[in-house]
Order: structure tokens, then C-alpha cells, then sequence
């Protein structure tokens, strides 16, 4: 006769007393990772809310105070920005809230053109002009392009250029197309068009931030500059010798803090290859048998 096998002890459901004391050092540590890891969560989340509302009003982790001039600097060249509504509220990269900060005569216009109503120096000016008024924007059409900023400061005599008007457009490239074509009827009664160089190449492709230490977010054609670094390279030439090149100095590095904190934050990406659509060139493939 066979013997009857002896039966299988069950599987206990609570765990014995050696698996408790054994499983309680790798809970507690688990348990404290974890802990530790809300808390860095919760640290960081803190210091991203937290914002810099007595200075740059840009959050703390971002805060470019230690670059902005501990006074306005006082400039003989009234700015006058027009900003597009959207912009400042849109933009999180907006150069405009930096460049109110940083100069005395800056006085940010919203609206979508320059109009009569739209500044009360403009119309004043309209009528009466008594400085030089200029605004900045480049043109795209090659037969009637704008004067090159530093030609006209060479041909105008400095008594005559004392204490210009510059204005300037603050917006993505096609809304500042379209607010600079909006405000040309009236503008050009009194102000003269001028831009930075030769303007934009349309031809070629504008740098990214990874080719350029003053691109905050990618220029669509070669030429195109932020708000902040148009008006830098006009003082440059608009102010007396000198202090120019101090201005420029002074706005082009909150810019490049800007781009520095800009750039951490931004990941290389290889652009897709771009692919022929199904149906074009189908009259030069050859038969199939």
C-alpha cells in the first residue's frame, strides 16, 4: 500500500514575525524618499509661484533685478511703444515690462495703430512738430525700403535731431506688420520710417536661441530683432556720443540674462525632413509594369 502524502502546510496570510522586522527598514526608507521627494516637489512649486511683483515681475527662479539699472536712465529720446493687447498678456517673453523699467522717457501705447487720440505728444507733434519724429520698422517691399537709422543721423545736423521721438512696434511680426501698415496714414503726415541696418532678408532664415546670445524665441527671417534690442541699437546712435554705447550696453545684457534663463529651459530638436505631398510629380515617375 501506498503511503498517504503528507499535506502541504497552507500559505499563512500574515506575514511572520522574521518578514515583518525584515520588510520594516525597507518601508521606513521608502516611506522617507518619498517624503523627501513631496517636499522638493512642494519646494519648487513654491518657488515657482512665487513672483517678483516689487521689481521685474517675472517669477523668482527667473528674476532678472540684479541686471536692471538701479534708477531709470534718463535718455534724451522719448520712446513710445505701441503694444498689441495680446502681447503682454500672451508673451511670456516680452521685452516691453524690462524696457519700462529701465528707461525714463518710455511710455507704452496699447492699441492696434497709432492714431489721432493715441498719444497726447503725437498730436501735438502732428500739428506743431518741434523735434524729430521717427518710427522704426522695416520695410519687406525692396522698391521703397526705409531709411537706414545711422544714414539719416550722418545727414541730419545734430541741432536738428535734438531730443527725437521714436516709435516702435511691440508685437509678434505679423501683428506688427499689420499695426505698422494701420498707422502709416497718419504717421506719415509728421514721422519719418527708418530701421536698423538693411532691415530683414526674407531670404534667409532668422537664429534660434541655440546661434544667439540676443534671441529669445526663434526670428522668422534674418534682420528681425526683439523690442528690447531694436530700441538698444537706435539709442545707440539717437543719443549723444557716448552714452549711446552705455544704453546699449546696459539693455542688450538684461536681454542676454533673459536669453540665459530662456535657453536652460529649452531642449534641442532635430527638424523633421519635409515630405512631398501624394500627387505631385506623379507626371514624371515612371510607368509601373
Amino acid at each position: 500500500m501506498e503511503e498517504e502524502a503528507a499535506p502541504l502546510p497552507e500559505p499563512s496570510l500574515f506575514s511572520s514575525d522574521d518578514g515583518e522586522e525584515n520588510s520594516e527598514p525597507s518601508s521606513s526608507k521608502d516611506g522617507e524618499l518619498r517624503r523627501k521627494e513631496e517636499d522638493e516637489r512642494s519646494r519648487w512649486r513654491g518657488q515657482r509661484r512665487a513672483m517678483c511683483w516689487s521689481g521685474c515681475g517675472r517669477p523668482n527662479i527667473t528674476c532678472i533685478c540684479p541686471f536692471l539699472p538701479s534708477s531709470p536712465i534718463p535718455t534724451s529720446t522719448h520712446l513710445i511703444v505701441l503694444h498689441h493687447p495680446h502681447e503682454l498678456r500672451a508673451n511670456k517673453l516680452a521685452t516691453l515690462p524690462a524696457l519700462c523699467r529701465s528707461l525714463i522717457r518710455c511710455y507704452a501705447v496699447p492699441g492696434r495703430r497709432i492714431r489721432p487720440g493715441s498719444s497726447p505728444l503725437l498730436d501735438c507733434l502732428s500739428t506743431s512738430p518741434s523735434s524729430p519724429v521717427l518710427f522704426l520698422f522695416p520695410t519687406f517691399d525692396s522698391s521703397k525700403p526705409a531709411l537706414d537709422l545711422e544714414r539719416w543721423a550722418a545727414d541730419t545736423p545734430p541741432d536738428s535731431r535734438a531730443e527725437p521721438i521714436l516709435i516702435v512696434f511691440d508685437a509678434t511680426w505679423r501683428h506688427a506688420k499689420e499695426m505698422a501698415t494701420a498707422s502709416i496714414p497718419f504717421l506719415s503726415r509728421f514721422a519719418v520710417q527708418v530701421q536698423i541696418g538693411s532691415g530683414c532678408d526674407t531670404r534667409s532664415e532668422g537664429p534660434s536661441t541655440f546661434e544667439s546670445g540676443l534671441v529669445l524665441r526663434k526670428e522668422p527671417w534674418k534682420g528681425c530683432l526683439s523690442t528690447i534690442e531694436a530700441v538698444a541699437r537706435a539709442l545707440r546712435v539717437l543719443e549723444p556720443e557716448g552714452k549711446g554705447v552705455e544704453i546699449e550696453g546696459m539693455l542688450l545684457a538684461i536681454l542676454r540674462a533673459m536669453v540665459a534663463f530662456q535657453a536652460c529651459h529649452l531642449k534641442m530638436v532635430n527638424p523633421r525632413p519635409r515630405l512631398k505631398k501624394k500627387g505631385k510629380g506623379l507626371g514624371s515617375c515612371p510607368p509601373t509594369v
